[in-house]
């Protein structure tokens, strides 16, 4: 695909079955493609193994954005790319940024920029009304698994902190300004299979 920067939004590990060295294969061969921008997930905060998984992603080059932002250029152009760590991490935890004022007015600080184009990490998509409030143009996101088990004209049965019939479990969302995309990612956790969830990765394009 040739693409100008990978991102990987969380869950590079598994907390029920941590093998950070399979995690570290694969990044060792996707930054010879391209640098490499993550952000942790809940499994990650879950694994107890983070500090470890954060030391080898650096040493190797991964830009991990944990609640910080870094700008990416391309010939006369550039973009802002800001990350959010997992509310897994934080004391303070509750599924909404909202009743959290120390993670809101965290993601309020790092947009606080120039008007240009505005892209975020973040693993949990179940937050999209918080992402979209703080006027981010783009957002990549994780965490649903897709469903796990996809059905016709219904979508994804289940998804951690969304319950039955969740909303936000792959493709593009709109809401306000802001775009969504949600991976279904690669792997599994507690629940060994998918049906009718194939593993992706998402290529996305930015045209002015």
């Amino acid at each position: 695909m040739n693409p100008d920067i990978i991102v990987i939004t969380g869950d590079l590990i598994d907390s029920n079955n941590t093998n950070i060295e399979v995690s570290m294969d694969l990044i060792n061969q996707a930054i010879e493609i391209a640098p490499i921008c993550y952000v942790s997930g809940n499994h990650e905060a879950l694994s107890g193994s983070y500090d470890s998984l954060k030391f080898q992603l650096e040493k190797v080059g991964v830009t991990v954005l944990d609640n910080e932002k870094t700008e990416i250029f391309k010939e006369t152009s550039s973009i802002d790319l800001i990350g959010l760590s997992d509310i897994s991490f934080s004391q303070s935890k509750g599924l909404e940024y909202g009743g959290n004022i120390e993670n809101k007015n965290l993601l309020k600080t790092l947009t606080e920029t120039n008007k240009q184009f505005k892209i975020l990490l973040s693993h949990r998509p179940e937050l999209f009304d918080v992402y979209s409030s703080s006027g981010v143009d783009l957002v990549f996101s994780g965490h649903a698994h897709g469903g796990q088990f996809r059905l016709p004209f219904i979508g994804g049965l289940i998804a951690p902190d969304q319950g039955f019939f969740p909303k936000l479990t792959e493709g593009i969302h709109t809401n306000n300004n802001t775009s969504m995309v949600i991976s279904r990612g690669l792997g599994n956790s507690i629940i060994p299979i998918r049906i009718f969830n194939r593993p992706e990765l998402i290529v996305v394009e930015l045209s002015k």
